[in-house]
């Protein structure tokens, strides 16, 4: 399942460690078939502008960090890191870790909001610290890859 589908049925359900750890590894297997199906596809397939432009970055920059960087912005397409990574053929092992740690770190921050948000709205107090936390953090995450969605489409209109 995507992700935005597969949040919605597991983190209302499972203490946030728990929900971070079932969809960072059904991520990660997602993230590591599409790897291997547009590497193997390579110069077969047409990428559309957004691949082309990840791919240009990778090309400059397909460190750790910045493949986990990019993982954390919501609204970035997964499917369009995963398919430039592979076409890029970047070094598989440096793609996994950036994966792994990477989403984990954003599962985790979904997890922790919406199961904390649900828990304040049962005890009826919801102005609790480690409710508000992950939710400010999560406002953050949102404004940043909103930001940086638009700086990648401003770049490839030019």
């Amino acid at each position: 399942l995507p992700g935005s589908i597969g949040v919605w049925m597991i983190a209302p359900f499972y203490a946030p460690a728990v929900a971070t750890l079932l969809l960072t590894v059904g991520s990660v297997a997602g993230a590591y078939g599409a790897y291997r199906l547009s590497a193997s596809i390579g110069e077969r397939w047409k990428p559309g502008p957004l691949t082309l432009k990840v791919m240009g970055t990778f090309e400059k920059r397909g460190d750790l960090m910045t493949q986990c960087a990019l993982r954390l912005l919501p609204g970035f397409p997964h499917s369009v890191i995963n398919f430039a990574a592979g076409l890029s053929r970047l070094p598989i092992k440096t793609y996994l870790i950036a994966a792994t740690l990477g989403l984990s770190a954003k599962w985790l921050v979904y997890s922790s909001a919406i199961y904390g948000a649900l828990e304040a709205i049962e005890e009826e107090n919801p102005l609790q610290l480690d409710v508000i936390m992950p939710l400010i953090i999560l406002a953050v995450l949102l404004l940043m890859g909103a930001w940086f969605r638009r700086r990648y489409d401003t770049t490839r209109k030019c």
